[in-house]
Protein backbone atom coordinates (compact mmCIF):
# COMPACT_ATOMS: atom_id res chain seq x y z
CA UNK A 1 0.00 0.00 0.00
CA UNK A 2 1.66 3.24 -0.94
CA UNK A 3 1.90 6.40 1.53
CA UNK A 4 -0.93 8.06 -0.79
CA UNK A 5 -3.27 4.84 0.17
CA UNK A 6 -2.72 4.65 3.45
CA UNK A 7 -3.53 8.26 4.43
CA UNK A 8 -7.01 7.89 2.28
CA UNK A 9 -7.41 5.17 4.67
CA UNK A 10 -6.48 6.88 7.76
CA UNK A 11 -8.64 10.23 7.23
CA UNK A 12 -11.50 7.68 6.40
CA UNK A 13 -11.05 5.46 9.33
CA UNK A 14 -10.82 8.97 11.50
CA UNK A 15 -14.06 10.15 10.10
CA UNK A 16 -15.45 6.99 11.22
CA UNK A 17 -13.96 6.98 14.36
CA UNK A 18 -15.07 8.23 18.01
CA UNK A 19 -14.15 10.70 20.14
CA UNK A 20 -12.09 8.79 22.09
CA UNK A 21 -10.47 7.14 19.30
CA UNK A 22 -9.51 10.35 17.77
CA UNK A 23 -8.26 12.12 21.15
CA UNK A 24 -5.54 9.40 20.92
CA UNK A 25 -4.56 9.46 17.41
CA UNK A 26 -4.53 13.11 17.93
CA UNK A 27 -1.96 12.54 20.84
CA UNK A 28 -0.13 10.20 19.18
CA UNK A 29 0.37 12.85 16.38
CA UNK A 30 1.27 14.98 18.24
CA UNK A 31 4.20 12.91 20.51
CA UNK A 32 5.62 12.19 17.07
CA UNK A 33 5.51 15.76 16.04
CA UNK A 34 7.33 16.57 19.20
CA UNK A 35 10.03 14.15 18.93
CA UNK A 36 11.10 15.76 15.85
CA UNK A 37 12.28 18.53 17.84
CA UNK A 38 16.75 18.79 18.07
CA UNK A 39 16.91 16.82 20.89
CA UNK A 40 20.59 17.61 20.78
CA UNK A 41 20.61 20.82 21.44
CA UNK A 42 18.58 20.28 25.11
CA UNK A 43 21.46 18.39 25.78
CA UNK A 44 23.96 19.37 28.87
CA UNK A 45 27.48 20.83 27.37
CA UNK A 46 29.17 18.12 29.34
CA UNK A 47 27.04 15.22 27.82
CA UNK A 48 27.48 16.49 23.92
CA UNK A 49 31.18 16.90 25.17
CA UNK A 50 31.49 13.47 25.92
CA UNK A 51 29.45 11.95 22.75
CA UNK A 52 31.29 14.04 20.39
CA UNK A 53 34.93 12.46 21.96
CA UNK A 54 33.01 8.93 21.99
CA UNK A 55 32.43 9.27 18.03
CA UNK A 56 36.23 10.53 17.35
CA UNK A 57 37.67 7.91 19.54
CA UNK A 58 35.23 5.50 17.70
CA UNK A 59 36.92 7.03 14.41
CA UNK A 60 40.60 6.59 15.29
CA UNK A 61 39.47 2.82 16.00
CA UNK A 62 39.73 3.07 19.50
CA UNK A 63 36.02 1.62 20.39
CA UNK A 64 35.33 -2.05 21.21
CA UNK A 65 33.45 -3.74 18.78
CA UNK A 66 29.54 -4.64 20.12
CA UNK A 67 29.76 -8.41 19.63
CA UNK A 68 33.09 -8.07 21.69
CA UNK A 69 31.59 -6.39 24.78
CA UNK A 70 28.18 -8.26 24.52
CA UNK A 71 30.18 -11.72 24.73
CA UNK A 72 32.47 -10.32 27.80
CA UNK A 73 29.41 -8.94 29.66
CA UNK A 74 26.90 -12.10 28.77
CA UNK A 75 26.82 -13.52 32.11
CA UNK A 76 25.82 -10.43 33.97
CA UNK A 77 22.44 -10.27 30.81
CA UNK A 78 21.33 -13.87 31.86
CA UNK A 79 20.58 -13.47 35.00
Amino acid sequence: MSTAEMRKKVKRLIDEADDRAVKMIYSMLEADKEQENDWWEELPASVKKSILKAEKELEEGKGVPHEIVMKKYKKWLTR
